[in-house]
């Protein structure tokens, strides 16, 4: 029979434990201090109550239920309310070790007793021990405390009870005593560490008797909605493929892109230098997004939500009208608030609250700010991966240094985008104008022109691509060649104007010369035949007078 399990409720420790922790057994909670043991438990507590009607015992031995009341209160948890309501019993035994004097036989009956009458207050189905080692001072002997310890697993056990006990890390050992993770069937390990002055905490499955589990190191984040882990080997390239087109919110790049923009579920790189238009186009593409009435989330790293809004304003993107509709969600803070992987729980938790269609992450090269190149490739693989498995658009943005090699990205995820996007100042004539070109585009035909772009009052504007002599000419430069093709060919118009002129004038010149010449070739003609016809009648009148003279001479 598969070993059973006790879903904890609790965002993706159930993923990486294959389900929840062994129903019916015990787990090790271990870490040192502020590490969120108490509140791991508690909210074991509190999920199985809520969401699966599993009533449960927290028995307390250093904090008594008002102070854990108050201080779960932060993470939306009122265990009193649940108290009161049967769901959970709530009990503090107070262990002071001046007050212990050991005298013969030492056992834990007492507190199976105690235990006894808690679960059958309220039916329960899982107990929390926080902490039990508060009893450890009444044992001198390992031995005796082992055995109290098998006996009191194997009575929880023989009861299908799922419990919870909380331990302190100790020095070589994964708890204090190093008894706890020996006699329990899981054992997992929270740690609370500070790298470059940021806190980050992890949590490790150590063991888990009778199944396979995850066995990485997973960050987790704890706020106001409790705990929250994120898997890192859960991600597999098995997302879906879409072949609907989305636009990117420029029509003339979307041109570039065979006239229909981006697919949708793609990741796009949008890289540059400061000031060369990335937030620009980005906004363009939320804005084209929530026209279509799709949900977005704007994470920016640099600038807070109203100076984004008031910058977009300017090239006319009202994102303010976006975010009072609810389609817009514009999420704002600094790199430095949390570690590396802090910002992807925490980019995970907002989309799985709001289930946007597309993201904006703004720029992802601030998050190198106190982590390493390759941290930032696995936090970012990762990313794109949960994106394309929930089927998101999402740009990222990334900021390239000035005087570098363009064609690379800061982070180096270029490979890993669907679509990038360079967007480049181009210097000449002591002005910078700024271009845009499709490095790459996966199943798609796609535009290989520099194209020259300009914000304007309006929005993004790409101007039909202009090649000269020298090259690619932008700004004044092409308005300077343009003046001088447009001067050039008033001079040819005008010239072959003038040439056409000519040569009307000597047509008309020869065609005038040609008419006289036939005039006077007719006359010439009809001065011939009068002479023919002068000669005709001469010889005519020859013969007419020879005919006379032989006649008056007798000739017959």
């Amino acid at each position: 029979m598969p070993l059973k399990k006790c879903p904890t409720g609790i965002l993706g420790l159930d993923e990486i434990t294959g389900g929840g922790l062994p129903r019916g057994r015990t787990t090790i909670v271990c870490g040192g201090p502020g590490c969120g043991k108490t509140m791991l438990g508690v909210e074991f507590l509190v999920r199985g109550a809520m969401k699966f009607n599993e009533p449960g015992v927290l028995m307390a031995f250093e904090e008594t239920p008002r102070d854990i009341a108050t201080n779960v209160a932060s993470l939306g948890f009122d265990i009193q309310t649940l108290a009161r309501q049967k769901k959970l019993y709530l009990d503090f035994l107070s262990v002071e070790p001046s007050e212990i004097k050991e005298s013969g036989d030492y056992d834990l009956e007492g507190l199976f007793i105690r235990l006894q009458g808690a679960i059958a207050a309220v039916g329960a189905k899982r107990v929390m021990f926080d902490t039990l080692e508060a009893l450890f001072p009444g044992f001198s002997k390992p031995q005796i405390l082992r055995a109290e310890f098998r006996r009191l697993f194997r009575w929880l056990k023989d009861r299908g009870l799922t419990a919870i006990v909380t331990a302190e890390r100790g020095e070589g050992n994964l708890t204090r005593y190093g008894l706890e993770e020996y006699v329990s069937d899981c054992v997992i390990l929270l740690d609370h560490r500070v790298k470059n002055q940021i806190s980050e905490r992890r949590l490790r499955i150590v063991k888990y008797r009778g199944t396979s589990h995850g066995a990485d190191e997973y960050p987790f984040l704890i706020d106001e909605c409790g705990m929250s882990i994120l898997p890192l080997s859960a991600l597999q390239l098995q997302h879906k493929v879409w072949n609907e087109r989305v636009s990117s919110g420029i029509p003339d790049l979307d041109k570039m892109l065979e006239g229909q923009g981006y697919y949708r579920g793609t990741s796009i790189l949008v890289t540059g230098t400061a000031g060369s238009g990335k937030t620009s186009v980005s906004a363009a593409f939320v804005d084209a997004a929530c026209r279509r009435g799709e949900r977005c989330l704007f994470i920016d790293f640099e600038e807070s939500r109203d100076q984004v809004a008031r910058n977009m304003k300017s090239i006319g993107l009202n994102l303010k009208r976006w975010a009072k509709s609810g389609l817009l969600t514009h999420e704002a803070w600094r790199p430095t608030q949390f570690g590396i992987e802090m910002h992807l729980l925490r980019i995970h938790k907002l989309i799985e609250k709001h289930k946007p269609q597309c993201v904006v992450i703004d720029p992802i090269t601030n998050l190198m700010h106190g982590s390493g190149d390759k941290e930032v490739y696995s936090m970012m693989m990762r990313l794109m991966d949960f994106l394309k498995n929930s089927g998101i658009t999402a740009i990222f943005v990334s900021l390239t240094a000035g005087g570098g090699k363009l064609e690379s990205s800061t982070v180096g995820v270029s490979s890993l985008a669907d679509t990038w996007i360079l967007l480049r100042d181009i210097e000449s004539d002591g002005e910078r104008n700024r271009c845009i070109y499709v490095l790459k585009s996966r199943g798609m035909a796609h535009s290989n022109q520099l194209r020259e772009f300009v914000v304007t009052a309006k929005g993004i504007k790409l101007i039909p691509p202009y090649i000269g002599p020298g090259g690619v000419l932008t700004g004044t430069a092409r308005v300077n060649q343009e003046a001088k093709e447009k001067f050039a060919a008033l001079q040819r118009d005008f010239e072959i104007s003038r040439k056409q002129r000519e040569v009307s004038r000597k047509r008309r010149a020869l065609e005038a010369q040609a008419a006289s010449l036939q005039a006077e070739l007719v006359t010439v003609d009809r001065e011939a035949e009068d002479l023919t016809r002068e000669n005709k009648k001469r010889e005519q009148q020859a013969h007419v007078d020879q005919a006379g003279l032989a006649k008056s001479r007798g000739v017959n």
